[in-house]
């Protein structure tokens, strides 16, 4: 009896451990995506000097999202065979220490070039949390609702968002004060060495290992990219892709938009729309899930995907900053538009099976992140052909996200079942 009872609380424990090192892990991931739409204008003054031009630091600031985005798509696809291979706890905390320690790293930096070089390998340790995090808790909380779970890790990484907006406020970041920021995102690296400690292995992920062993074992990578798995894998990539390329080649135009408009006279004034968005984010993150239990998978995309687009075409064409109705459009379009995400942890990880759950997340939600890249270039590219007008860029991209009416249509739906063996 006494056995018992230290099992089962040993087994809570173990489901607190891991829901902790999830939930921390894509929130601190967070942090490390918002970093560079929030600072980059500011470290481009400070790095680009005399020659700072609002273009030429829109550039820059394309360049950082789309080799972030670089980053986390490699990073998703290496670190997700990582975790299929050698357990997802391990998976999560190599993951975490690459972007933590490269984040830290960016305090040392004396060009615009060397900083893009860091960014890519933090991108790397993102695009990895991600797949581990989620493959780890959708086994680990079997018996728990999914669509809390999934609520619970899509507002993780805009809970981080927020949180660096709080800090953005409490710490002015300038031209002259923003390596310490560096210092500051990166502190998790803490949290990242224990990880290896503490977080336990998936049950789910052991069995499958003492099973594989009976067996010839296959290469994850490999076995997604023909069939069976082909068609899943496919489709898979193009809904992970629709919400990040909305997000990153259209959305997070709207920091170095405001911070522009509002200028050196009101520094703070992109934190507060931060702050708005990031708000709006944590809620529609923790709603995705609940959304796409209560409408089905497929309804829920696509609906999801109809009011982003209209929300981004109202801001950008309609709205400036500064102006009083600024700043509600983006906070209900935050909700919006990450609604996908606790949408995409709900879904992928019920069309892959568990040998190569880690590796399939990990593929669908980061592959879109190579689309992502070329997209925010492109993105880049339009800033100079409209003369650093921000809000013309954020118009055009912003229609990406009609996409996922189309996409959705080829996903089967998967509501009432149960996570494949």
């Amino acid at each position: 009896m006494g056995m018992h009872a230290e099992s089962g609380k040993e087994g809570i424990r173990d489901k607190w451990l891991v829901l902790g090192g999830g939930f921390l892990g894509w929130l601190f991931a967070g942090v490390q995506l918002a970093l560079m739409p929030f600072a980059a204008l500011t470290i481009s003054k400070d790095l680009m000097g005399a020659s700072f031009a609002s273009a030429g630091a829109g550039t820059w600031f394309a360049g950082y999202s789309a080799i972030t985005m670089l980053g986390a798509a490699v990073g998703g696809i290496v670190f997700g065979q990582f975790g299929d291979r050698f357990g997802r706890a391990k998976g999560l905390a190599v993951s975490m220490l690459c972007y933590t320690f490269f984040g830290i790293a960016g305090y040392f930096v004396q060009s615009q070039e060397q900083l893009l070089i860091l960014r890519f390998f933090v991108g790397l340790g993102v695009g990895g949390t991600w797949p581990n995090g989620v493959s780890l808790l959708s086994e680990f909380w079997a018996d728990v609702s999914r669509p809390a779970l999934a609520g619970l890790m899509g507002a993780a990484a805009n809970l981080g968002i927020l949180l660096l907006s709080f800090l953005g406020k409490w710490f002015a970041v300038t031209p002259d004060t923003w390596r310490p920021l560096m210092l500051m995102t990166g502190s998790p690296i803490v949290l990242a060495v224990l990880a290896f400690w503490l977080v336990p292995e998936s049950p789910k992920w052991l069995q499958s290992r003492t099973i594989a062993k009976t067996t010839i074992p296959g290469i994850p990578l490999l076995e997604l990219f023909r069939p069976p798995l082909l068609r899943v894998t496919v489709l898979g990539i193009c809904l992970g892709a629709v919400p990040l390329l909305g997000a990153w080649a259209s959305s997070k135009w709207m920091l170095p938009w405001a911070d522009h408009v509002a200028g050196a006279a009101n520094p703070g004034y992109k934190a507060l729309v931060l702050s708005c968005w990031s708000i709006g984010a944590t809620i529609g993150g923790l709603a995705g899930g609940y959304v796409g239990q209560l409408l089905g998978r497929r309804l829920s995309y696509g609906a999801i995907s109809l009011c982003a687009c209209g929300m981004n075409i109202l801001i950008y064409s309609f709205l400036q900053p500064l102006e009083s109705a600024f700043l509600p459009a983006v906070f209900i379009q935050g909700v919006i538009s990450t609604m996908f995400f606790g949408w995409l942890p709900l879904y992928l990880p019920e069309i892959f099976p568990t040998h190569v759950r880690a590796t399939g997340t990990g593929i669908s939600y980061n592959s879109g992140r190579f689309l992502t890249a070329v997209g925010v270039m492109a993105a880049g590219l339009l800033i100079q052909l409209f003369h650093g007008e921000y809000a013309k860029v954020g118009a055009v991209t912003g229609l990406v996200y009609a996409l996922g009416v189309f996409v959705i249509w080829w996903a089967p739906e998967t509501k009432g079942k149960n996570l494949q063996a």
